[in-house]
């Protein structure tokens, strides 16, 4: 993270900094993640990892221009699709939802932000968070975003399967941005993705006519718990590049944000 970043982070304030330098323009940006396995190779933190790094670096890019702070990243999402590997935490969805809710009510009545960009590294979060942002709006009068820094970026990538979980994505961003973290020898010899599994992933995870309860576990989409192409395809540039390209979109995701006048507070549902 820049110096610029670095001084934008809000648990790094004192108390007496907070009335001082945040106002209600002031953008509050919380990454969120999840603990749950990626495939033999990386962490389980990935997701984690992901939202917070990016998180670092848009606060670094654009924190002067918007007045972005950076908030401690949430580690625990909703991950039941990935409950049958060994070291998967995941939350319920109302505990989930009651999670997010207070923490964002506690930044509302600690600060005059009324401004809030959710960075969500976990797609099993992302149904639930587009209903929440609404929920957030409305109960709080404040502007609020998510974006999604895996699928942000329009880089291609070079995959044998569509790029779910534990991919040639996931890992290349991983080595962009902890590559001691990630361990491709731990990868069997003999895999290889079957892309016979591709009608099966569009069936039941892509196609948005019919909802399925998904599984990583299940072998018809996925092999040791990934679901995308080959992992040791992946590099560092290529996640680099993905990176890259997530941050320039985010400029006009922000300009948006930033943009969204305070007649909000005029349509402001008290919080029961």
């Amino acid at each position: 993270m820049s110096a610029t970043g670095r001084s934008r982070r809000y648990d790094l304030l004192t108390a007496p900094d907070i009335p001082a330098r945040l106002s209600r323009h002031s953008v509050l940006v919380l990454p969120i993640g999840s603990t749950e396995q990626h495939g033999p190779h990386l962490p389980l933190n990935t997701d984690t990892v992901i939202a917070d790094r990016f998180t670092q670096m848009l606060v670094g890019r654009y924190g002067d221009h918007h007045d972005l702070w950076a908030l401690p990243a949430l580690p625990y999402g909703l991950s039941p699709e990935h409950a049958w590997a060994a070291g998967t935490v995941s939350l319920n969805i109302a505990t989930f939802s009651s999670l997010i809710d207070t923490v964002v009510g506690q930044y509302v009545s600690a600060t005059a932000a009324r401004r809030l960009l959710i960075v969500n590294g976990h797609g099993g979060n992302r149904g639930v968070l587009e209903t929440l942002a609404r929920e957030l709006q409305r109960a709080y009068a404040i502007a609020v975003c998510v974006i999604h820094p895996v699928s942000l970026s329009l880089e291609a990538t070079d995959s044998e399967l569509p790029e779910i979980h534990a991919g040639v994505r996931e890992t290349s961003m991983m080595l962009a941005l902890a590559p001691d973290t990630v361990h491709l020898g731990r990868i069997p010899a003999d895999h290889t993705p079957d892309p016979g599994r591709r009608e099966e992933i569009e069936r039941l995870i892509l196609r948005r006519g019919t909802t399925w309860p998904w599984s990583s576990g299940d072998p018809a989409i996925s092999s040791l718990g990934i679901i995308g192409g080959d992992p040791r395809k992946a590099s560092a540039p290529a996640g680099h590049s993905i990176i890259v390209s997530a941050l320039a979109a985010g400029a006009e995701v922000l300009a948006r944000l930033t943009d969204v006048p305070d007649t909000l507070r005029r349509t402001h549902v008290p919080h029961p």
